[in-house]
């Protein structure tokens, strides 16, 4: 395939200045030796990159007419002739943010320097939000928090925990709902490391006593980061958290959470509604809140007022009326709900629903005229009606405000670069498998893994009469699962093995996210 032209602006710049132009550049033609000798603050504040040597010259990529004040020096470091080429400014940023932070030194490197250093003390907190890669000169304390922190990033993790132990500390990533070690420091750095985290996400340094959460904002490699912490006390030291959320991938749509063109249809259907509750469910760390967040940016129009009461916010949606809980003055999803109604809403979204008096709030308010969403922690979508009912809500209201209800799990996603084919020698008991497969082998990539990112699996149960007929008499969850069964409803299971069949996902890991179902995960 042949590669894009460029912009015809890009053209008729790089045509005055006499030089060639790009319209895309990759990190992978970039010569780490020449990359060795030009400083990152140096790149950066004059916007050029080294590429390769070619026939007694030096490439280099610049942005603009300012990269050609730089070349002379670039002649003088290098000791050859240089040669520019035009790409655009963005294409030129993202490139020095990747390759820079491919070089810089690892977690494991910065350890090495800290013998013999003094780690009681840890600097003081930066106020404005600096890129990682740039902090290379600060103690080796700090220098291995921001080294973990740029891993993380760069293979993707959705968490970082610092475990101490008795004798050890041990770092882990969580990279596609997997948790990975990747760092065991010596003991001794365990104070100086967790007090940098809590000096960043502005806690209580003195308090090793009790709980503590806060967030932190950072840039690595150009990429802005959202951070949020939470510390506790363990026997053996308190033990700190990091959710990382990329700022950068923002609010994903219906069609990019993987609902497939079906599943979307539905969804669009229960949405055009103007009122009742609509419930996505499933176990902590399973993508409701990316789900819900996916309804909100479809619904979000000048036309209609939408407030949401979260825990906590995530993304910041404009039109949206978004409100943090926060129990240490009192505002719980229920008191935020009571508020919210009487701000006139069309659409409400509460976070979670965790006791009874959010699920009556929620419920009256979709009686209402309003349509609510929300999320509730339940196996599947059947199980969400006896949920309600335990909490204490009285059938006939849930048969009358409840819309419909989505069940989801992640699964990891097989690393496009290193899939290969392969025909299943196992059997499983009730489990129809296609005549072929797909895994990854593993490749640099995926780290090795052979996964690359997440989606989701789903099960989409539509509340129509005979449902609520069956959710008045009190049915068990079994029986509401068969009927929407029966009427087209495809199982978290079904759905899994579709998305194996198609090369989507792997067997293995359709059978772990869905062990809950009804069916043998047992070789037969």
């Amino acid at each position: 395939m042949s590669a894009p032209l460029p912009p015809e602006e890009l053209q008729a710049t790089a045509g005055r200045l006499g030089i060639a132009c790009r319209a895309e550049l990759s990190g992978d033609e970039v010569d780490a030796a020449l990359l060795a000798r030009v400083p990152l603050t140096f790149a950066r504040a004059n916007a050029v990159l080294p590429l390769r040597e070619e026939e007694g010259k030096v490439w280099v990529a610049i942005a603009g007419p300012a990269g050609l004040l730089a070349l002379d020096e670039l002649r003088l470091l290098f000791g050859r002739p240089v040669e520019a080429v035009l790409v655009p400014a963005a294409i030129l940023t993202d490139a020095i943010n990747h390759v820079y932070a491919g070089v810089s030194g690892t977690a494991r490197e910065v350890l090495q320097e800290l013998e013999g250093e003094d780690l009681s003390t840890v600097a003081t907190e930066f106020s404005d939000p600096q890129d990682l890669l740039d902090l290379a000169d600060e103690a080796p304390v700090i220098r291995l928090l921001n080294s973990i922190l740029s891993e993380a990033v760069k293979e993707r993790a959705s968490d970082i925990h610092i475990e101490p132990y008795e004798r050890y500390l041990m770092v882990r990533f969580r990279i596609d709902g997997i948790l990975y070690e990747k760092l065991s420091p010596p003991k001794i750095i365990q104070d100086a490391l967790v007090s940098r985290v809590k000096i960043m996400s502005g806690l209580n340094i003195a308090e090793k006593r009790l709980p503590q959460d806060g967030r932190i904002r950072v840039i690595v490699a150009g990429r802005d980061v959202d951070i949020r912490v939470s510390t506790i006390p363990t026997f053996y030291g308190e033990r700190a958290v990091l959710r990382l959320l990329d700022k950068k991938k923002g609010v994903l749509s219906l069609s990019d959470i993987g609902l497939g063109d079906e599943g979307v249809a539905v969804m669009e259907r229960m949405l055009a509604r103007t009122n009742g509750i609509i419930l996505v469910t499933g176990p902590t760390g399973s993508g409701k809140s990316t789900t819900l967040y996916a309804a909100l940016n479809r619904l979000n129009s000048s036309e209609k007022n939408i407030i949401t009461i979260e825990d906590p916010i995530e993304y910041q949606i404009k039109g949206i009326g978004q409100i943090q809980v926060n129990p240490r003055i009192e505002l719980t999803f229920a008191s935020g709900l009571r508020s919210i109604l009487r701000q006139d809403p069309d659409i409400i979204m509460v976070g979670e629903i965790r006791d009874a008096e959010t699920a009556e709030i929620a419920i009256q308010a979709s009686l209402t005229g309003h349509l609510v969403l929300s999320t509730l922690h339940t196996n599947d979508a059947a199980t969400a009606v006896t949920r309600l009912v335990d909490m204490g809500i009285e059938p006939f209201m849930i048969a009358s405000s409840l819309a419909a209800v989505m069940a989801q799990r992640l699964v990891r996603v097989i690393c496009p670069h290193c899939r290969e084919e392969y025909r299943p020698v196992e059997r499983y008991a009730g489990v129809t498998l296609p005549e072929r497969l797909y895994r990854g082998r593993g490749c640099d990539r995926c780290f090795g893994l052979g996964t690359l990112g997440r989606t989701a699996i789903y099960e989409i149960m539509p509340v129509d009469q005979q449902l609520c007929s069956m959710i008045i008499r009190r049915a068990h969850a079994g029986e509401i699962k068969e009927y929407a069964v029966s009427r087209g409803m495809r199982t978290l299971r079904d759905d899994g093995l579709a998305r194996a069949a198609a090369g989507i996902t792997t067997l293995e890991e359709v059978l772990r996210v869905t062990q809950d179902d009804d069916y043998a995960d047992v070789p037969v």
